[in-house]
C-alpha cells in the first residue's frame, strides 16, 4: 500500500506539473516520465498514434527475417504460456516498430490492442513511458505497470520489454508482453526476459553455423539452461559470438568478436577442442582463475548435440472437465446454446443440431455424448449415404436371409449397437419418406425389431439429429414428416456459420494447434482470414491453414502466407490498381475490409496494418 500510495502522489505532481516525490517510483519511470514532460506531452491527453506505411514493415520485416523467424516461434510459446491473461506478445525492431503481434482474442479487440499493430511506432516521444520503448532506449528489460506509464489512458495496462541483442551489445529487436490482468505480472516478465534470451541463442546457432559453438557455466547441472554462456569458436580459434550470459561470467576479460579463445581460458584450444569433440564435458580455468565446466554443442555445420530448446513447461495431467467441449465456443450464440445442452442430456431429449455444412455439427453430437456421460459408444450413420431399401436395416438390423445379398449371419443394427449410447443421425433430412415412419415408431417406443425377425429389444439412445437443410420447409412441402420431426426437435442448437463467430481467431489458432503444434500465427494473417466470407465454413477454414503449411518458406503464418489463395466475397478495387495484379489483390483486400468494418478507415488500418492514409488513398 505504500508503494501505491507513492505512485498516487508521484501521478497527482504529475498531472498538476509539480515535482515527482522523492522515492515514489523507480528512478527509471520517473527519468522518463521528466523526458516525456519535456517534450511537451500531455500524462491526460492521448499519445501520438504513430504508424508507417504497411510497406516499409515488410521491408523491416524483410531485414530481420531471421530474428522474424526465432522470435514467433518464442511468441507462440508465451502465447501458450500465458494463455487466458488478456494479453498481447508484441515483435518489435530496434527503431520500436512493431512487426508482428500474437494475442488474446479480447485484448485484440480492446482500445490498446488496436494501437499495438504491425507498423506502430512506440518511441518515448510519441507514446509517453512505455515498457517497449524504453526498454529500446536503456537496452535492458523493463517493466511499466499500470498508472507508470505516462498517459494515464494506459493506466489499465501492464507491459513488460526485453531487448534482444547481438554478441556486440546492439538491439536487434525487441520482444513485449501487454495484458489487463495484473495476477501473472512478475511470471510474465520472466517469461519474456526467459524468451528473448532464448532468441539471442537461437540468433548464435543460426548465424554462426560453420562455427563450434561451446557452453560454459561453473556448475555443470547449469550447462543446459539459459543461464549457460555460450561461445561460437572458428576453426583456428578465433571467438566469433559470445552470448550475455557468456560476457558476463567473463567479464574483466577481453570477451569480444575476434579475440582468440587462448585469452580467454587457460587451455589452449587445441586442447580443450581434444577433450570436447569426444562429447564430454572438460573443466578448464578462464584467465581470471575461475574454474567453469564447458560442453561442445556444435561442430560446424554438423549439430553433434544441438543446444537444447527450451521446453514448455510441464504441466499437471488434469482431469478433463465433461463441460468444456473439445472445440472452441466462445462464440455468444453458442456459449447460450451449450449452457442448456447438459439438461437437455440429463433429460434424455432429443437433440437436433442445425447448420450450414462444414460448422461442426458431429463434434457438437460428440461433446453433447461426452456430458450425457454415457457408457456406451457414439454411432454415427450419414443417413444420406445409405441406399433407401437397405435403411431400416441398417439402423434396426436384419436376420440371416432376410433380404438379397443380407448378411449370411444377420446383423444386430446402428440401434442396438448404440444401446447404452448415443445415436447420431447425420444428414437426417435424407431419411427415405417410407423408413421415416419405422424410425417414428421407433422414438416413440426405443424398441428395435430386425428386419425379418419377430423378437423385439429394448434399448436406451440418446437421439442427435443434424442437418443443414431447413426441415420446416420440407415438411411443407411433404418431403418430411411433421411428427417426425417434432420428435426430433425436442431441443435444437443452431450453428452459426464461420464467417459470422465472434471467436473466429481463436477457431484459427484451435485449428492451428491441431494441425501444427508450437507454429505461430499472427493476429495480422487471422485479420487477413477474417475477410472472407467461408462458404465450406471450419472445413474450409482447415483446408486453407493445411495448403498454407504445405506451401510456407518459413517457421510461421503470416497474412502473406494465403497469397494466392481464392478470395470469395471480396471486392473490386479501384481504377489505380485495377491494371496491376499485385495492387489489385492488395486494393481489392482493403475495398474488402472497409466496407466489413462500417466504412471505418482507422479500423480497416488498423486489421491490415497499414497506415490511414495508404487506406484512403484505395477506398476515396
Amino acid at each position: 500500500m505504500q508503494h501505491l500510495s507513492g505512485l498516487e502522489r508521484a501521478r497527482a505532481a504529475l498531472e498538476q506539473g509539480g515535482r515527482f516525490p522523492a522515492g515514489a517510483v523507480a528512478p527509471l519511470v520517473a527519468e522518463s516520465w521528466q523526458r516525456c514532460r519535456e517534450l511537451g506531452l500531455d500524462p491526460g491527453g492521448m499519445p501520438r498514434d504513430v504508424v508507417i506505411p504497411f510497406a516499409e514493415v515488410r521491408q523491416r520485416r524483410d531485414a530481420n527475417g531471421a530474428l522474424r523467424s526465432l522470435a514467433l516461434a518464442e511468441m507462440q510459446l508465451l502465447h501458450s504460456q500465458i494463455a487466458g491473461s488478456n494479453f498481447m506478445i508484441a515483435l518489435g525492431d530496434a527503431d520500436g516498430v512493431v512487426l508482428d503481434t500474437i494475442s488474446d482474442q479480447h485484448f485484440a479487440e480492446s482500445a490498446a490492442g488496436r494501437s499495438i499493430i504491425p507498423g506502430s511506432v512506440w518511441r518515448e516521444s510519441e507514446r509517453g513511458t512505455n515498457a517497449l520503448g524504453l526498454a529500446a532506449r536503456e537496452r535492458q528489460p523493463v517493466a511499466i505497470y499500470g498508472r507508470e506509464h505516462y498517459f494515464s489512458c494506459h493506466g489499465h495496462l501492464s507491459c513488460m520489454a526485453a531487448p534482444i541483442l547481438d554478441s556486440n551489445g546492439e538491439i536487434l529487436g525487441l520482444l513485449d508482453a501487454s495484458c489487463s490482468n495484473e495476477a501473472r505480472q512478475q511470471h510474465t516478465h520472466a517469461l519474456v526476459r526467459m524468451a528473448a534470451a532464448q532468441i539471442e541463442n537461437g540468433l548464435i546457432f543460426r548465424e554462426r553455423a560453420e562455427s563450434f559453438i561451446l557452453a560454459f557455466h561453473p556448475r555443470p547441472e547449469y550447462l543446459d539452461t539459459l543461464s549457460a554462456g555460450l561461445v561460437a569458436v572458428s576453426s583456428d580459434g578465433a571467438v566469433a559470438s559470445i552470448n550475455r550470459p557468456g560476457m558476463a561470467l567473463l567479464a574483466g576479460l577481453p570477451a569480444a568478436q575476434g579475440v582468440h579463445f587462448d585469452r580467454l581460458f587457460e587451455a589452449g584450444f587445441g586442447a580443450a577442442m581434444d577433450g570436447l569433440l569426444g562429447g564430454g564435458v572438460i573443466r578448464v580455468r578462464d584467465r581470471a582463475g575461475s574454474g567453469v565446466f564447458m560442453v561442445c554443442r556444435q561442430i560446424g555445420q554438423r549439430m553433434v548435440a544441438q543446444a537444447k530448446a527450451r521446453p514448455a513447461p510441464s504441466l499437471p495431467t488434469l482431469i478433463g472437465d465433461p463441460a468444456k467441449p473439445d472445440f472452441v465456443c466462445e462464440d455468444r450464440t453458442l456459449k447460450c446454446a451449450l449452457a442448456e445442452l447438459a439438461d437437455a442430456a440429463a433429460l434424455r431429449m432429443p437433440v437436433h443440431i442445425c447448420g450450414e455444412t462444414g460448422t461442426g455439427k458431429e463434434l457438437m453430437a460428440r461433446h453433447l455424448h461426452k456430458l450425457s456421460r454415457r457408457k456406451g459408444e457414439f454411432v454415427a450413420v450419414n443417413c444420406g449415404a445409405v441406399p433407401e431399401q437397405l435403411f431400416i436395416a441398417e439402423i434396426f438390423g436384419h436376420e440371416r436371409g432376410a433380404y438379397t445379398n443380407a448378411r449370411d449371419d444377420g446383423a444386430p443394427g446402428l440401434a442396438r449397437a448404440a444401446d447404452g449410447g448415443t445415436l447420431f443421425l447425420d444428414e437426417v433430412a435424407d431419411i427415405p419418406l417410407a423408413a421415416q415412419t419405422a424410425l417414428l415408431r421407433f422414438l416413440d417406443s426405443m424398441e428395435v425389431r430386425a428386419v425379418g425377425g419377430q423378437k423385439t429389444h429394448r434399448v436406451d439412445v440418446q437421439i442427435v439429429s443434424a442437418t443443414n437443410r431447413k426441415l420446416h420447409e420440407m415438411v411443407k412441402e411433404r418431403a418430411f414428416r411433421a411428427d417426425l420431426l417434432y420428435r426430433l426437435n425436442a431441443f435444437t442448437i443452431s450453428l452459426p456459420p464461420l464467417s459470422a463467430r465472434s471467436d473466429f481467431p481463436l477457431v484459427v489458432q484451435h485449428l492451428m494447434q491441431k494441425l501444427a503444434p508450437g507454429t505461430a500465427i499472427t493476429d495480422a494473417a487471422i485479420a487477413r482470414l477474417a475477410q472472407r466470407s467461408w462458404p465450406g465454413n471450419i472445413r474450409e477454414l482447415y483446408a486453407t491453414l493445411q495448403r498454407a503449411l504445405v506451401r510456407r518458406h518459413m517457421d510461421y503464418i503470416d497474412e502473406d502466407s494465403f497469397d494466392g489463395e481464392p478470395e470469395h466475397g471480396v471486392t473490386d478495387s479501384c481504377k489505380r490498381c485495377r491494371n496491376h495484379t499485385l495492387s489489385r489483390r492488395r486494393c481489392t483486400e482493403i475495398r474488402s475490409v472497409y466496407r466489413n468494418t462500417a466504412n471505418n478507415i482507422s479500423e480497416t488500418a488498423r486489421l491490415l496494418g497499414l497506415s490511414r492514409t495508404t487506406v484512403y488513398k484505395h477506398v476515396r
